[in-house]
């Protein structure tokens, strides 16, 4: 979207404060596994296997 990614993470930062901030490239798929790992880990999911 040609975003200023130092604009992005100040503002991301000022909102969430300590909480975690990951910035991902869905469409290129870059980023999506941390996110991923982070929503199973916080949410207390599990992958099925």
């Amino acid at each position: 979207m040609g975003g200023s990614l130092e604009v992005m993470d100040r503002d991301a930062k000022r909102m969430r404060g300590e909480r975690p901030i990951v910035f991902a490239q869905v469409k290129a798929g870059l980023g999506v596994a941390e996110i991923a790992a982070f929503i199973e880990r916080a949410g207390g999911l599990g992958r099925a296997g």
